[in-house]
């Protein structure tokens, strides 16, 4: 086990065909190269087995150095009107960690996600990568706390750019996308309810 943690991959499965799974091995390879560079690459297509071939599903792959478990569950998507921007310098989610306690002690009662701030730069929500949309393109923070799949995937097809974005910048920006495998983009439109709340 890589020093006794576990790492989690989402992946989407629409009709029996996971999504992206080109940028899943990457990361998790990556991740499992960089606790031990000597092991073999994964592929995950030899692991998956969708259980239908028909609407969507979320497959969760826990692993270590090996696969040690893959659960799959039906997907529903969530709805997101409210952010709360929270301030952790300290935080630090460079791996996708099966464990979230770091994340999830952060999460406000009020908003259904946060916006979190790190030394004055924008970084990730709870769940998602973000990218804002200003003078007809969409500019992504150059400091995500998890590099995402999709988040990636998009900046290899060049729809996104990469930014420093600081919090005072929000009110320039007219829109939010949430960017994960299961979200896709998902576009949210910006108002004057965000509000801050610092985290010790």
């Amino acid at each position: 086990m890589l020093n006794q943690q576990l790492f989690l991959e989402t992946i989407k499965i629409i009709n029996g065909i996971p999504q992206n799974l080109e940028f899943h091995n990457q990361r998790l390879n990556y991740t499992r190269q960089h606790f031990n560079s000597q092991l073999n690459t994964i592929d995950l297509k030899q692991f998956i087995i969708p259980p239908s071939t028909n609407g969507i599903y979320k497959c969760r792959v826990i692993y270590s150095n090996t696969i040690e478990d893959i659960q799959y569950s039906h997907y529903t998507e969530r709805q997101f009107k409210t952010f709360q921007t929270v301030i952790a310098n300290e935080i630090n989610y460079q791996f996708k960690y099966l464990n979230r306690d770091a994340l999830n002690k952060l999460q406000s009662q009020t908003a259904d996600d946060i916006l979190i701030i790190k030394n004055g730069f924008i970084t990730d929500t709870s769940i998602a990568n973000v990218a804002f949309y200003h003078e007809n393109k969409w500019i992504t923070p150059t400091t995500p706390l998890l590099q995402g799949t999709t988040r990636a995937r998009l900046l290899q097809q060049k729809k996104i750019i990469a930014t420093p974005i600081r919090l005072e910048d929000i009110n320039k920006y007219s829109k939010m996308a949430l960017m994960n495998a299961l979200l896709g983009f998902y576009v949210i439109k910006l108002d004057k309810s965000i509000t801050i709340k610092a985290v010790i």
